[in-house]
């Protein structure tokens, strides 16, 4: 749903997102609670949101100040905004669009105690505006598809018991006595809102989504508009010049990587064990910031290349970049959930062995050959460079060099931290840091290449493998061209290779030239939208 919305509005996406993972999947995932009645969700006759950061609290959201006190008297609770930095920043909690009911997270207090953040159903507007108690102040319009966005406080609004949302986390009794097999806090709120880890993977398709919209209209524009050629009189197509086209199969490549590893996740997300969820989720999140990311660099790129006309909302194109940006912070900000990955990855992350990446050749009776020893990777990487005189293009060998620098990345990362100052953890973790954003960085590309061959395989046909493969390939060599310097050093590419790598994407890029509309349209991106830009049907 989030791929498709977001091709035509981003604002749809985003608050279709909220409504139906954020607002209803929370609810749904309750099965501990007594039933709610759910007809007037189900039914758009009022629309779900979702209250969770603060003014003062955004990717530090389990210190959030919102109170929600349980009376054992009443069996009820009152939720209560006891600072301005307490207020919910920014839902879309308007009365534009209708009436409007909320999840807002909130402290639970019971008997004085703290028992952390427990998420609350509360109605928030009617057809007259908001509900007595709760205040709704609209913000600034942004930029890119804006929703709604208001800053929102609660005045000592009192609900009743079936407005606790509960779970794994916890369930409160009348007795007001916390029931749970949670122990920490911080753990109880993360399972709380875990459907924000779900709202990853849907910022994740929502970006991807624009973005292959994006480069098919530019592929299209690309074969389209035609320019005065090498003589006079001449007319030839944008796709025509290695300056355009090339940059178009670039990104292509990358849009492609994104996607199979969009899919894997995704995949990986829905099957996995219970005992695995801590590195699933940082799965999750790691390739959340590298699509996110990527996608508002590709859709400015996409801009760029159908020129002014692309500047106008009109064509499809203007309002990408803004969305993208919009999904780098949205469900936690890219940089803070990489620096949270980076730090669990230093000591709880075991990278995979460079050799293993290299698939091993057959011994002489036609068995395949031992595994190499620890230790042994540069070797025999080296070896098959030198036996192999297109490795430069073959995605395993180049998904071996990832391999090779995710590791080393993984032993500085560990050593930078454990020689900063001792006693100060701050200290520590930013002589970490660098080394440790470079190795998620390099992790996921590496995830991406491994979902990106994987999907070759599958691929029936030769001629379609072969260019797939191609594709792949130059995916590829865009991630290791800025670390050829190290692998050089390491003896992992012959100083012939380093030389021979922008010989090698060219070659590629002349080879997928004459597919280059084919990958575009592969993106299937309706008729009906395409027919429907100016850009595209007019002269």
């Amino acid at each position: 749903m989030h791929e498709w919305a977001a091709v035509v509005d981003g604002a749809l996406a985003t608050v279709a997102g909220i409504h139906y993972n954020l607002f209803l999947g929370s609810l749904l995932d309750d099965d501990l609670s007594p039933e709610r009645d759910l007809a007037p969700f189900t039914t758009l006759t009022r629309t779900g949101t979702f209250l969770c950061t603060e003014w003062a609290h955004g990717n530090d959201a389990a210190a959030l100040e919102t109170l929600a006190t349980y009376e054992r008297d009443t069996d009820t609770f009152v939720l209560h905004t006891p600072t301005e930095g307490a207020r919910k920043f920014m839902p879309n909690t308007s009365p534009a669009g209708g009436p409007k009911s909320g999840l807002v997270a909130a402290r639970l207090l019971a008997d004085g105690a703290d028992l952390g953040v427990f998420l609350f159903l509360v109605p928030l507007t009617d057809h007259r505006g908001a509900l007595p108690g709760i205040t709704i102040d609209l913000l600034p319009e942004r930029v890119g598809s804006p929703v709604d966005h208001c800053v929102t406080a609660f005045d000592r609004v009192r609900l009743p018991r079936t407005a606790l949302v509960q779970g794994s986390h916890g369930v409160l009794p009348s007795d007001g006595v916390l029931r749970t097999d949670v122990g920490s806090a911080r753990k109880r709120f993360l399972r709380a809102i875990g459907r924000v880890t779900i709202g990853k993977l849907c910022m994740s398709a929502s970006t991807l989504g624009g973005c292959r919209a994006a480069l098919a209209i530019a592929v299209r524009h690309a074969h389209n508009r035609h320019i005065s050629g090498p003589t006079a009189g001449s007319r030839v197509p944008l796709a025509a010049h290695r300056s355009h086209h090339g940059r178009l199969l670039k990104a292509l490549a990358l849009a492609y990587a994104m996607t199979y590893l969009h899919r894997a996740v995704t995949e990986t997300w829905i099957t996995h064990d219970p005992a695995d969820r801590e590195r699933v989720e940082r799965l999750v999140a790691v390739a959340k910031g590298w699509i996110t990311w990527n996608c508002r660099e590709l859709t400015v790129e996409a801009r760029e290349r159908c020129g002014a006309r692309g500047l106008f909302p009109v064509n499809g194109l203007a309002e990408y970049p803004a969305n993208a940006d919009g999904a780098v912070t949205a469900e936690g900000d890219n940089l803070a959930i990489w620096c949270k990955a980076g730090a669990e990855m230093i000591f709880g992350h075991t990278p995979a062995d460079p050799a293993a990446a290299v698939a091993p050749e057959s011994g002489d009776d036609g068995d395949p050959a031992p595994a190499p020893a620890p230790g042994a990777a540069a070797v025999v990487m080296d070896a098959r460079a030198h036996a192999h005189p297109d490795a430069l293009t073959d995605p395993v060998f180049l998904r071996s060099l990832l391999a090779a620098t995710e590791r080393a990345l993984h032993e500085r990362a560990r050593r930078d931290l454990r020689s900063g100052p001792s006693g100060d953890a701050l200290a520590r973790w930013n002589n970490a840091s660098s080394a440790a954003l470079d190795l998620v960085a390099t992790h996921a590309a590496a995830q991406a290449a491994d979902a990106f061959i994987a999907a070759v395989e599958q691929v029936d046909g030769s001629g379609t493998r072969a260019v797939l493969r191609d594709l792949c390939a130059l995916f590829l060599l865009g991630r290791v061209a800025p670390l050829t310097g190290e692998l050089l050093a390491d003896g992992l590419l012959t100083a012939d290779q380093v030389r021979a790598v922008p010989e090698t994407v060219e070659r590629l890029v002349a080879g997928l030239a004459p597919h280059l509309e084919i990958l575009g349209d592969a993106f299937d991106v309706p008729e009906e939208h395409l027919g429907d830009l100016p850009l595209l049907t007019g002269p």
